[in-house]
Parts: C-alpha cells; sequence; structure tokens
C-alpha cells in the first residue's frame, strides 16, 4: 500500500517566521513534491498569519527531519496529514 504525506504549516507571524521556514523548505526541496500557501489580504493590507501544505515524497527519514525542523521554529504549528491510497 501507498502512502501519501501532507504537512500544514500555520504560520503566526509571516513577518519573523518566513525566512527560517523558507530556508527549511529549500533545504528539503527533494522531499517535496507540491506546495501551496497563503493568506488572508484585503486592499490595504496582508495577513500575518499564513499557511503553508506541503505534499511529501521521497524517503520516510528526510521527511521526518523535515517535519522535526520546521517544529523548532517558534511560532509555526506543524500537522501531519497521511493518506493510504
Amino acid at each position: 500500500m501507498n502512502e501519501i504525506g501532507i504537512l500544514a504549516l500555520l504560520i503566526r507571524d509571516r513577518v519573523k517566521e518566513a525566512g527560517k521556514t523558507q530556508e527549511i523548505i529549500s533545504r528539503y526541496a527533494s522531499t517535496i513534491r507540491s506546495r501551496l500557501g497563503f493568506h488572508e489580504l484585503s486592499e490595504s493590507s496582508c495577513s500575518r498569519v499564513g499557511i503553508i501544505i506541503l505534499q511529501l515524497s521521497g524517503d520516510t527519514a528526510s521527511q521526518h527531519r523535515l517535519e522535526e525542523e520546521l517544529k523548532q521554529i517558534g511560532g509555526v504549528e506543524v500537522k501531519k496529514i497521511t493518506f493510504d491510497i
């Protein structure tokens, strides 16, 4: 049986945490199949809160290291979702 791994990240302050988050995501680019990021915006400003969804690929050890490094960033909450297909 195969599985699809997803990491969902809640970034509480994009201004403070985006650089650290992007650095880790870039380092694990070979472990990420696709990425979707979004945040609320209005005519005058963008929300400081953002969400990133990562679809994972590659070996499970790399996936675990990615998850653990992201969890070490203050202000970032990480949830893992696994689908069996």
